[in-house]
């Protein structure tokens, strides 16, 4: 794609809003579609231009949404259709999207096509989910794994086969082989995309396919103790089918006839030189495969800057690249690496080459909050130490009110505590804090075509500083990220100007040709 003709999803800067922790906008401690509405103009101060929000179908919340028992609904919990057109009108006012969260590998086990299917081995639907007989000698078909350490398979005692979920057992797992599945999800998809969606999150997205053969997967070379234990097995029959590309093709040909270029992002842990496979061809493949390799990266200068040349290296011709540090599933970023590096963090995301995805609080330096066991909500969470994801789910804290301005009640996960970060109020009229920096930074990404679309060109990573350039049309930015806790010094063209720094209102200057870093300091300079 020529340079200066990127679309809308390729220029902004996208936003995960997970719902339930968002704002509740009804008093009954969970947050919900009005409460999301009601925060609409702080969405448009941060200066995102979409908005991914979290499942909010129908659902008996076994995993908090990601169980759909009817695709093309609101869940009351959450509000109503009438809600969710009045959020999508309020901030297309705004000149934001509204990406929803779809998850068609799997739906709720209350769902009416499971409850069909499962009704008789003769059901019309029972091939639209994954059954087989028992092993010889009885038990699982097969050694698949789901990620609560178990089998990958539950018996169902009324018809004696054995159903697929690659999750919990209430989630069980669609046949995307069936022609009937696909039809219906497709029109899942149009029901959205008629209301006027952005674009849509595909959950599992590399899962929607099995081995055709439901062969055992083999060992992983690469697991080791401590691992999550569906981690022992390397998913290459469970998941990972190259084939999966094709339906990818065939979502993109139904959101090609919507205006508006509605995007498709696909949520797929993958290393780099795999995850690049997922963008097929510009028209017929996913136009953001997320890259979630940072999380497993080591925040180390050196490690960082050889994942982005191999990304960037590995990227199809007309490929875009896109970044995330955090999400619903993951620990918050500012606890993986430290309070201290939380703004160089945010000034990375938000300056490396592609399309940046912040996670809901980050901009406020939120961290994993600490849960009681007696208020832990997340299933996950008895499947061992550290599989909870309640941690970085917390409330967002808007003010210092009663709730921290979240809710009348009581949340249903604990509030940050008091102070630590400091809230969206507090924090907005402070010009040093960090949701300050996230505003000024994402200013000057949306008015600067080199920190947009520009080329990415790695400098160095000597003495625990990142540094690379983004160059648009003969303009040059150069970003400098001091990764350690000690003060540096780096060599910068003499003509380099700051105008940005993580630390301070008035960046510092560039003398005899070099830049002074204080520790945990990012700069952003204009060559």
């Amino acid at each position: 794609m020529a340079a200066g003709t990127r679309p809308w999803w390729a220029t902004g800067v996208l936003y995960e809003v997970y719902l339930r922790s968002f704002q509740d906008g009804n008093g009954d401690g969970i947050g919900d579609l009005a409460g999301l509405s009601a925060r609409a103009d702080y969405l448009a101060a941060l200066g995102i231009r979409a908005v991914w929000i979290t499942p909010f179908q129908p659902s008996p919340m076994a995993d908090f949404g990601y169980d759909v028992a009817d695709y093309c609904g609101v869940d009351p919990r959450y509000g109503t259709l009438e809600t969710f057109d009045a959020v999508l009108d309020g901030l297309r006012r705004r000149g934001i999207g509204t990406i929803v969260d779809f998850v068609p590998h799997h739906t709720s086990d209350s769902h009416p096509w499971f409850r069909e299917a499962r009704s008789s081995r003769s059901s019309p639907r029972r091939d639209w989910y994954l059954w087989r007989d028992p092993a010889p000698g009885g038990g699982p078909p097969n050694n698949w794994l789901s990620q609560t350490d178990g089998p990958a398979w539950t018996l169902d005692p009324a018809t004696g086969q054995y159903y697929l979920h690659s999750f919990l057992p209430q989630q069980p797992s669609l046949n995307w082989r069936n022609p009937d599945v696909r039809r219906a999800l497709f029109d899942a998809m149009a029901f959205w995309l008629d209301r006027g969606v952005a674009g849509f999150r595909v959950d599992v997205l590399q899962g929607l396919l099995v081995d055709p053969g439901f062969r055992d997967d083999p060992p992983n070379p690469h697991w080791r103790e401590g691992d999550p234990g569906f981690m022992r097995l390397d998913a290459v029959n469970s998941s990972n089918q190259p084939d999966v590309i094709e339906i990818v093709a065939e979502m993109r040909a139904l959101l090609a006839a919507y205006p508006g270029d509605p995007v498709l992002i696909g949520e797929i842990y993958r290393p780099v030189e795999t995850l690049v496979a997922y963008c097929g061809t510009p028209e017929r493949g996913l136009q953001m495969p997320t890259n979630f390799n940072l999380f497993s990266t080591p925040w180390r200068a050196e490690a960082i800057l050889d994942l982005v040349a191999r990304y960037e290296a590995a990227l199809p011709t007309g490929a875009w690249p896109n970044w995330v540090l955090g999400n619903h599933d993951i620990g918050r970023i500012a606890t993986r690496i430290g309070r201290a590096q939380a703004a160089v963090a945010m000034l990375m995301l938000l300056t490396l080459r592609g399309t940046p995805t912040l996670y809901q609080g980050d901009e406020l330096g939120m961290e994993d909050v600490a849960v009681p066991p007696d208020r832990a909500r997340d299933p996950f969470a008895r499947f061992g130490p550290g599989r909870g994801r309640d941690p970085e789910r917390a409330p967002m804290p808007w003010d210092e009110g009663p709730q921290a301005g979240f809710s009348t009640e009581t949340p249903w996960l604990p509030l940050p505590p008091a102070g630590r970060p400091r809230s969206v109020a507090a924090q907005a009229r402070d010009p040093m804090s960090l949701l300050s920096l996230t505003r000024r930074l994402i200013a000057l990404r949306n008015r600067e075509p080199a920190l947009q679309q520009g080329s990415w060109t790695g400098i160095s990573a000597g003495g625990g500083v990142l540094v690379y350039d983004r160059h648009h049309a003969g303009r040059t930015f150069r970003v400098v990220l001091n990764l350690t806790a000690a003060p540096a010094r780096i060599d910068v063209p003499a003509d380099g100007r700051a105008v940005l720094s993580t630390h301070r209102i008035d960046p510092p200057g560039v003398s005899d040709g070099s830049l002074a870093l204080a520790p945990d300091e990012g700069v952003l300079l204009r060559l």
